[in-house]
């Protein structure tokens, strides 16, 4: 068995003559896996805490991942890293994910091995060794693993998913896009499928998608074994779903979070997913009790919490058209399916009383006011709803914390139902071996006999981190091969080894994303140690009973970082105000110039205009009877800007969070010709997300002005809401239509010209920012 890829070309087994008659030809030959491996579907839900499903206790019903249970075996054990694209890359590579260069999300890649985003190519992607062995390989949904300055239409593309040795590609980038108009590629080509679809939803066409490659992948290559990689952008923000999944839900979440986790609690009991005596950990101070939270403002609460159990049920269900797609055509019992619940645990990430716009959350949340207002938006297109943290901590029961938190297993432990109806004998059993999502890569090659690979594309590949979870199929008392792991997630770590776990809870709270200001918990933070061979829940520490234990596994734990890059450790801090640190196509530029036909530049791979003067001249020609539309935009319905045309007068319009709407207008139309029409932005400076005074001109005259009072300091959107060039693609800046294309002339081209940089104050705070991570990182 080669462990060299690609294998060598077999040498000619022919003949050769002077003719075709005295010649003897060799068919070459086509590569198959070794016989009987099995398809391969991994399912990758999003953001889903282990106490979400009916399969693992919770109260939001999963009947597909019931059945698949009912087949085949639980998992209560099993962990991720806490963050999204960190679990992603250490599924897909079998290495941790310091290791596999993703120490946090794409979005906050800096300039360390550990955390650069950039996947080594030491580390071969599970797809990548599949595809070289003989399978079909296909990605539908979110990637989240490619660098983000190389998601633009000049690539490189080796690292997008069709580089990575998925040959299908399917779905978006980033961290979470909309239900109802998502940033979608297929392969790398920009598409709007949702465009004269009103009835369209992002997780239906997924499946659609997936189902039709199945079928086709079938019928021309009926015996090549295929591997899927489901991965819906469920249940992350936005929590969308069709109203009438959300409205199933009504009332059943009116007794709140408190009651909620006691619920959830005992059905976990009852059903055997945690053992007899596992206590219920208590509420952290920094979350309100449900008898605390403001009644005038329960009704949001609940009315969020229906739009994520509404998308949990509708997610599961999509999955379930999967399975029956396999069924249907006689694939299912050698079908090795792992559906693991979440890549981390619930998400924090809506503050206190939610969120109409996830990202306004992340600078310091939304007045509940405006929540209540904006009530019937929730699980709508008009906006991108996330649930309180309190509904975070209940979907966690019966763990500590939430995602983020890599210190307790609220952000690391999620519930995984592996089925293979030709191997599994014990139909229906709870296995609780300790294991991690780097063991999805070597159980996958165990199960399809095929060889974990010492070279591949000429490179020498490094160890797995990952060991075969095979064993655990046959039955439960088999010994845990996985005896320890380490944790770590902006500032939050942990170390397991032989049924104990040291956890440090030093990272700011996962809902103060945005924040500028020292991390204070950093300060009084202090190593905790479980017995959780015995404590499965982390509920009692014994730092105090035990303080030689815990030294021992602090030192291990330092073993384990440096030998998987973890450091230096950053608190997070660094998120927005270490782009520099990030490379760029764009950097050191002052100009830019954009024509028709550049659409969906991403924010992270093109110019930025925040917190900062600048100038927009866009060179038109304008038609006899007037033009229409969109001139460039940036963003989408829940922040961004766009310069367009409406009745042959010019408009800029400034979306701050989609809470507020800053629009000048010209009150003269603009002449027939040629025409220069200019946005002159002045940012008032003095620090981010500052005001500023915007002049429009046409042909160098002024004809409007007027102030933006605020702007948006860091992000629009990471819902791949991108810079647009005589459309505005996914959702509208404005409140124009869809899409909203210039007619009545033509853009001949559009120039940028950033005027200023950082000023004193903007230094001033990067200066901070980076003196406290470097502080954290001593």
């Amino acid at each position: 068995m080669s462990k060299v890829l690609p294998k060598p070309t077999p040498p000619f087994a022919g003949e050769i003559g002077e003719t075709v008659g005295e010649s003897r030809p060799s068919r070459p030959e086509i590569q198959y896996p070794p016989k009987q491996a099995p398809n391969v579907v991994v399912v990758l839900l999003d953001d889903v805490g282990f106490g979400s499903s009916s399969t693992f206790g919770g109260l939001i019903p999963t009947p597909t991942l019931d059945a698949l249970a009912g087949e085949g075996l639980r998992y209560n054990q099993f962990h991720t890293t806490a963050l999204c694209s960190p679990t992603r890359a250490a599924l897909l590579t079998g290495r941790n994910h310091h290791r596999a260069h993703m120490g946090t999300v794409g979005e906050a890649a800096t300039g360390f091995p550990g955390y650069d985003s950039v996947i080594p190519r030491s580390t071969a992607t599970l797809a990548e060794v599949l595809r070289q062995n003989g399978y079909n390989t296909a990605l539908f949904g979110k990637n989240h693993v490619t660098p983000m300055w190389e998601l633009s239409p000049a690539g490189p593309f080796d690292r997008w998913p069709t580089g990575l040795g998925f040959e299908r590609f399917y779905g978006f980038h980033g961290g979470q896009t909309s239900q109802w108009e998502p940033a979608i590629y297929d392969q790398t080509t920009p598409r709007e499928p949702y465009r004269d679809n009103p009835d369209y939803h992002l997780d239906v066409d997924l499946a659609d998608q997936a189902i039709n490659w199945i079928r086709n992948q079938k019928a021309s290559a009926p015996g090549k074994p295929f591997f899927i990689h489901f991965a819906p952008g469920s249940c992350h923000a936005p929590h969308q779903a069709p109203k009438e999944w959300i409205d199933k839900f009504k009332g059943q979440f009116d007794q709140g979070w408190d009651q909620l986790r006691k619920d959830i609690y005992q059905r976990q009991l009852a059903l055997g997913i945690i053992p007899p005596g596992t206590r219920l950990t208590p509420r952290p101070d920094e979350i309100p009790s449900w008898d605390s939270y403001p009644e005038r403002y329960r009704p949001v609460a609940t009315r969020l919490m229906e739009a994520f159990a509404g998308m949990l049920a509708h997610t599961d269900a999509q999955v379930g058209r999967v399975v029956d797609s396999i069924k249907e055509l006689g694939e299912w019992e050698n079908t090795l399916f792992v559906y693991i619940v979440g890549d981390n645990g619930a998400s924090g990430e809506g503050t206190i009383h939610g969120a109409w716009n996830e990202i306004a959350g992340f600078s310091g949340g939304e007045d509940p006011e405006w929540l209540l207002a904006h009530i019937d938006d929730i699980g709508t297109k008009r906006c991108e709803n996330h649930y309180n943290i309190g509904w975070a901590w209940a979907l966690d029961t019966p763990f500590q914390w939430m995602k983020q938190v890599a210190s307790h297993f609220g952000g690391t432990r999620n519930g995984t139902v592996v089925s293979w109806p030709k191997a599994i004998k014990d139909k229906g059993g709870i296995r609780s071996h300790f294991h991690h999502v780097i063991d999805i890569f070597p159980t996958v090659l165990e199960a399809a006999g095929i060889a974990v690979p010492e070279v591949v594309n000429g490179t020498a590949q490094d160890s797995l981190d990952g060991v075969s979870m095979l064993y655990s199929l046959e039955q439960a008392d088999k010994p845990d091969q996985r005896t320890t792991q380490y944790f770590e997630m902006v500032g939050n770590r942990a170390i397991y080894h032989d049924g104990w776990v040291a956890a440090y809870f030093g990272g700011r709270l996962p809902w103060e994303i945005g924040k500028l200001e020292a991390n204070s918990r950093a300060e009084t933070a202090t190593w905790e140690l479980y017995h959780v061979a015995e404590d499965f829940s982390q509920s009692i520490d014994l730092a105090g009973q035990y303080p030689d234990k815990l030294k021992e596994l602090q030192a291990l734990f330092h073993v384990e970082a440096l030998r998987n890059n973890v450091f230096p450790i950053n608190d997070g801090l660094g998120v927005d105000l270490q782009a520099s640190a990030r490379p760029s196509l764009t950097d050191n530029r002052d100009h830019f110039t954009f024509y028709p036909g550049n659409i969906r530049l991403n924010e992270f791979s093109t110019v930025s205009l925040k917190n900062r003067s600048f100038d927009i001249t866009a060179h038109l020609e304008i038609a006899a009877t007037g033009a229409e539309g969109v001139v460039i935009c940036q963003g989408g319905i829940v922040g961004g800007w766009s310069l367009y045309v409406e009745n042959n007068r010019p408009v800029y319009l400034y979306n701050w969070y989609g809470h507020e709407h800053f629009r000048i207008t010209a009150e003269q139309p603009l002449p027939a010709g040629e025409v220069t029409l200019t946005l002159e932005f002045t940012y008032d400076g003095g620090g981010f997300g500052k005001g500023g005074l915007a002049r429009l001109l046409v042909n160098g005259a002024e004809v409007a002005q007027g102030r933006i009072d605020k702007t948006v300091p860091f992000l629009f959107s990471i819902s791949g809401e991108g810079l647009d060039v005589g459309v505005d693609t996914g959702s509208p800046v404005g409140d124009y239509e869809h899409g909203f294309p210039f007619t009545g002339g033509h853009i001949r081209k559009v120039d940028v010209h950033l005027r200023s940089g950082f000023d004193k104050a903007q230094l001033q705070a990067i200066a901070q920012g980076q003196a406290a991570v470097k502080a954290l990182g001593d």
